[in-house]
C-alpha cells in the first residue's frame, strides 16, 4: 500500500510527525535541538536569571559579607533547581513525542468530547516514525539525560561543599 493512498483518520495536529515538527519549532523545546554550546548558553541564561530570585533568599540565611562561600553555594544550588526544572520539562516534552513516534498505534481525539479512538499505523508510517525517532528524537533524549545527570552531579557536589563549609 502506497503512503499516498493511505487515509489517516488522525487529525493533523495529533499526528506524531506533525507533533514532532511543532515541538521542534517551538521556542522552548527547540533548545534541545541547538548546538551543544547554544544549548548550554540557554541553560546558563536560565541559571543566571534564577540567581536573581535565589540570591536574596540565600542572603536571608547567609550574610554575603560574613559567610560568602555558603551564600554563593546556596544561591547556585537554588538556581540549579530552576535549570533542573527546565531540563525536566524539555525531557518530558520530547519523551512524549518519542513515545508517540515509537508506538504502532495512535490514540487520538476526533472532537473535543473525549471520544478517544485508536488507529494502527500502516507499515510505511511506522517505519518513517521509527527513523525520525532514531535519528532525531533519541539523540535529544540522550543529551537531556546526560545534562540532567551532569546537573545532579553538580548539585551533589554543591551540597557536599556546603556541608563541608559548616
Amino acid at each position: 500500500m502506497n503512503q499516498s493512498t493511505v487515509i489517516c483518520p488522525v487529525p493533523l495536529e495529533q499526528q506524531p510527525i506533525n507533533e514532532y515538527q511543532e515541538l521542534a519549532q517551538s521556542w522552548f523545546f527547540r533548545w534541545a535541538t541547538l548546538s551543544k554550546w547554544e544549548f548550554a548558553g540557554k541553560l546558563t541564561w536560565v541559571g543566571s536569571l534564577s540567581l536573581l530570585i535565589c540570591a536574596p533568599i540565600s542572603g536571608a540565611s547567609f550574610s554575603p559579607q560574613e559567610t560568602f562561600l555558603p551564600f554563593l553555594i546556596c544561591s547556585l544550588l537554588g538556581s540549579s533547581l530552576f535549570v533542573g526544572f527546565a531540563l525536566v520539562r524539555l525531557y518530558l516534552g520530547w519523551k512524549y513525542i518519542a513515545d508517540r513516534l515509537r508506538k504502532t498505534k495512535i490514540v487520538y481525539e476526533e472532537s473535543s468530547w473525549y471520544d478517544g479512538q485508536v488507529w494502527e499505523k500502516p507499515l510505511e508510517f511506522y517505519r518513517r516514525d521509527q527513523l525520525i525517532f532514531q535519528y532525531q528524537v533519541q539523540p535529544l533524549l540522550k543529551r537531556l539525560q546526560k545534562s540532567l545527570i551532569f546537573l545532579l552531579g553538580l548539585i551533589i557536589m554543591g551540597g557536599f561543599s556546603l556541608w563541608l563549609t559548616n
